[in-house]
């Protein structure tokens, strides 16, 4: 019997399905699905993981935060337990009737490690399998890529999936000794531990220092002068001179404006605007990410897509479409899709399919491109906005260029010069089927130079430059790959990490004063962990791994050497680290003024029942008290209602992030609950089952 092992339950039974050579046998083994077929004559069983099946961990004894020392882990043994004992003892049970086993689980260094950790279980229980391991590697749940990968089987990769596992190691040792660390230093232990991370630090470290560049920023004033002008329709035109530092400059000008504009001159310029390159995982996520999709959740619905069949392997650094690709046979099955079928159709009746190129080329995974037929009533809503964009990015990357056409007009209106822009697409090309691209058309009228057009309005308009803006997820996504942070696999769990630890909120990221601070702290007395150069050298390391240029055990040594570096630094600097961090914790604690004696309302803890409240610090003398949610994390935002004056709070809990102010007399929440009355499930803004309230 042929062992057949993929990554999840959903995948092993895709793979029975196109292999078999008649009907398929679903059953359960220990209440893992199985399934049963020939394939060339023999009886295989495919059976599907549940991700990894071993997890590293600590021995027992070194599970007291408070009592072990946190350098002791640094060279502590990690073992490998079993963390899913179901499926653990359904492959093993398995593999004793196997005489051959095949591991199907993804292709990249997580998928082969997962893969090789199965394995492991497979040989303890049936060791003459040994000489008898072979490997599927596909990048689509499709018959035919299924079916090639089984007809060429190849070796495990030891290499890859040891690449794998020194990042495994080498987390644990850095995540497990810092954070503790850190715990100990600002003594917060259980759910309100502060983690560290080898790649989420120098991250929020990014994040931090961005928000420095904008507290720092000193916005400088400047005027703009906006005329408006009229031949048939109103358009908008700009002095000529942009932005003037003295208001008085720009009155002046403004007084010299008259009521008619000459036209001085009219220039055309064509230009093409070329298909945009296939999809890699970084420039889908930072699309999905423009579409309000998050890198964490795009990358779990693309997971699914794939796993359905819908979509090729979404975790891939190619850009460039290999030549064995059928582009044809893929439009074939996109001309029934809703929106773009007759697109995807008259590009299959070309002469000649030439798509676009990216500067990454690499032989383990195509570019993501659609890889099934979808209709919307198949998936969920935020399922079919990324088949979508899929599916459209595909296409556009086989299509012809754009073409625009940009008019400026230059005028003279009481001797000061006026200028307009405007451009408008002549040739749709790509942009006719990827419109998250697209731009408004800005049409300006037929002129001729010599022309005179009325002028029906202007105005000064006064401005400030603006900070350098926070990272969006999207651009975060870039950044880090550009810095090395990471890989395709983690990053959006980088990010969401960020939100899960009260680091950080909202998008762009707002780092909390928590977040700024230990930020701060680490870039003070743990330089290395606080930059991306270190990261970036370990990842480098690891692609050595796999590429057989060098051993798992000395890169992790080697990753430790450096943490009893940094570790020595910490301890040298214990006192000030917890009250740098400590400083950003009672900022995050403190929510504004009080309403009553102007002091400070702060977060606060009924002694008797642990509930939090909102108390200002004036108690005794000032009695003034609010409730609080008691779920979710409370970041303050420095503002005050509009309709109350008390502070606002942000909550960032399981459900979705919402706004409120802390008075539940409040004007606005009075009309919620007018407006909720006879409802069944109240607003998203302040749910008012939230809003338990608390005695001090």
């Amino acid at each position: 019997m042929r062992l057949i092992i993929s990554e999840k339950a959903n995948t092993a039974k895709k793979v029975s399905t196109f292999l078999a050579e008649g009907k398929v046998k679903d059953g359960k083994h220990r209440s893992v699905p199985t399934h049963t077929f020939e394939w060339k004559g023999e009886e295989c069983v495919s059976v599907g993981l549940k991700g990894h099946v071993l997890n590293p961990e600590y021995p027992e004894e070194y599970s007291n935060w408070q009592k072990i020392e946190p350098r002791e882990l640094i060279d502590a043994e990690i073992l490998k337990s079993v963390s899913v004992k179901g499926v653990a003892q359904a492959i093993k049970s398995l593999a004793k009737k196997a005489d051959k086993v095949v591991i199907a689980t993804d292709f990249d260094r997580e998928g082969e490690l997962i893969g090789v950790e199965a394995l492991s279980l497979a040989l303890d229980a049936n060791p003459k399998l040994v000489d008898h391991v072979e490997r599927a590697r596909f990048s689509a749940l499709t018959r035919g890529e299924v079916t090639r990968a089984f007809e060429n089987l190849v070796e495990v990769s030891k290499e890859l999936a040891d690449a794998g596992e020194a990042r495994q190691d080498i987390d644990l040792i850095w995540g497990a000794t810092l954070t503790r660390w850190v715990s100990r230093a600002t003594k917060r232990y259980g759910s309100a531990f502060l983690s560290v991370g080898r790649v989420q630090s120098p991250t929020l470290v990014l994040i931090a220092e961005r928000e420095r560049e904008r507290r720092a920023f000193v916005p400088e004033p400047y005027w703009e002068i906006e005329a408006t002008l009229r031949n048939g329709e109103p358009f908008t035109a700009h002095h000529a001179n942009g932005r003037f530092k003295e208001e008085a400059a720009a009155r002046a000008a403004y007084e010299n404006l008259t009521d008619t504009a000459l036209v001085t001159e009219v220039k055309q310029r064509s230009a093409t605007r070329p298909a945009p390159t296939p999809f890699n995982t970084t420039t889908f996520l930072t699309s999905a990410a423009n579409l309000g999709i998050g890198p964490s959740r795009a990358a779990r619905i693309a997971e699914d897509l794939y796993t359905d069949g819908y979509i090729s392997y979404p975790r891939t650094d190619n850009t460039v479409y290999p030549g064995s690709l059928d582009l044809r046979e893929v439009l074939g099955y996109l001309r029934h899709v809703d929106g773009v079928g007759s697109y995807a159709e008259k590009l299959s009746g070309g002469e000649k399919i030439s798509p676009t190129r990216g500067k990454k080329e690499t032989t383990d995974h195509p570019p993501i491109y659609p890889t099934g037929y979808a209709r919307k009533g198949d998936l969920r809503d935020d399922q079919w906005k990324i088949y979508q964009l899929v599916v459209r990015r595909f296409l556009a990357t086989l299509s012809e260029p754009a073409k625009t056409l940009r008019t400026t007009l230059r005028f003279e209106s009481g001797g000061e010069p006026l200028i307009a822009r405007g451009t408008v697409v002549t040739e749709e090309g790509w942009l006719g089927v990827y419109p998250y691209s697209r731009r408004p058309d800005e049409e300006l009228p037929a002129l001729e130079e010599g022309q005179e057009v009325r002028l029906v309005g202007a105005d000064i308009l006064s401005k400030e430059t603006q900070p350098p803006g926070r990272y969006g997820q999207g651009r975060l996504i870039r950044v880090m790959e550009d810095l090395g942070l990471g890989t395709k696999a983690t990053r959006p769990s980088i990010i969401q990490n960020l939100y899960e630890r009260g680091y950080v909120h909202g998008d762009p990221l707002i780092p909390t004063e928590t977040g700024m601070a230990v930020a701060q702290a680490l870039k003070d007395f743990a330089s290395e962990i606080a930059s991306h150069e270190m990261t970036a050298d370990l990842e480098r390391s690891m692609d050595a791994i796999s590429e057989g240029k060098a051993e798992k055990d000395s890169v992790v040594a080697a990753s430790r050497d450096v943490l009893r570096k940094v570790y020595d630094h910490l301890t040298n600097s214990e006192e000030k680290f917890a009250d740098i961090v400590w400083e950003g914790i009672r900022e995050d604690q403190t929510l504004g003024p009080c309403p009553t004696c102007g002091r400070k309302i702060k977060v606060r803890r009924n002694r008797k029942s642990g509930k939090r409240f909102a108390g200002c610090e004036g108690y005794p003398e000032c009695r003034t008290t609010f409730p609080l949610p008691q779920r979710g994390d409370i970041i303050p935002l420095g503002t005050l209602c509009d309709a109350c004056g008390s502070p606002e709070i942000k909550v960032i809990g399981k459900r979705r992030p919402w706004t409120t102010c802390i008075n539940m007399d409040c004007p606005k929440k009075q009309e919620q609950r007018e407006r909720q009355e006879g409802e069944e499930k109240p607003s998203e803004e302040t749910p008012p089952q939230e809003l338990e309230k608390s005695t001090t």
